[in-house]
């Protein structure tokens, strides 16, 4: 295993010592049909936040593909923002790494002025031009990073989710009895992520061993499922 792919697996191990740290591990209904060999789907929740789902897909022994989403949402009654990390790699290169705090009822929460601070600090020598569906959920500080092969910048992406990460769940907690309710907000965001024509292709798919059915499922029920008919 090189030194890329080292990399790449400790921010996975990170990502997964922090959900075990601060939240419980939940078996949601369906998703034990999502994990397999080279595909891990795990989902946690706690007092601080409602649901942080962690999806690696490890495709490098035979494709040379590694995938990972990380989604954190907040409470229902908590307008802090959502928490989206994402990186595309192939065996030697990040082809794609998203990560922001996306705003649901409050657009000036405190945590997305502290992001907005804490990307303004980052380099990339080559940023990623957002599709018009993200341009409607993501905050203006989005980190959206592409061709990512020097150490320096990965170096960086490392650095950066243990800092944002911590800060993170140290912090959304602090507005959870917030008197707006944020489903609106929530399913906004998930619907509008599910525009992304490129969340799973065919050759995805096919790694897998998913037919179209699957993926539907995958998408609508797993990762970014709204919220209905749901009493408080």
């Amino acid at each position: 295993m090189n030194d890329f792919s080292n990399t790449l697996l400790s921010i996975q191990h990170s990502l997964e010592e922090s959900f075990n740290r601060t939240g419980t591990e939940i078996q949601e209904e369906g998703m034990e049909r999502f994990n397999q060999a080279n595909w891990i789907n795990r989902v946690w929740s706690s007092k601080s936040y409602r649901r942080a789902h962690l999806n690696v897909v490890d495709c490098r022994e035979s494709s040379g593909l590694w995938m990972m989403h990380c989604c954190i949402f907040p409470h229902l009654h908590n307008t802090a923002p959502i928490y989206g990390f994402d990186i595309v790699a192939l065996r030697n290169k990040i082809t794609g790494c998203f990560h922001d705090f996306s705003p649901t009822a409050d657009k000036q929460h405190p945590m997305i002025n502290w992001f907005s601070t804490e990307s303004k600090k980052l380099n990339w020598n080559r940023t990623r031009e957002l599709p018009d569906w993200a341009k409607l959920i993501f905050s203006n500080d989005v980190i959206a990073a592409s061709n990512v092969q020097e150490e320096d910048e990965l170096n960086q992406i490392v650095e950066l989710v243990k800092r944002t990460t911590e800060y993170y769940l140290n912090n959304v907690r602090q507005s959870n009895d917030a008197i707006d309710e944020t489903i609106i907000f929530q399913n906004y965001y998930s619907y509008n992520q599910k525009q992304n024509p490129h969340l799973y292709t065919p050759r995805i798919m096919e790694s897998l061993g998913l037919d179209h059915e699957g993926v539907t499922i995958f998408v609508e029920k797993c990762l970014f499922p709204e919220i209905f008919n749901l009493l408080h």
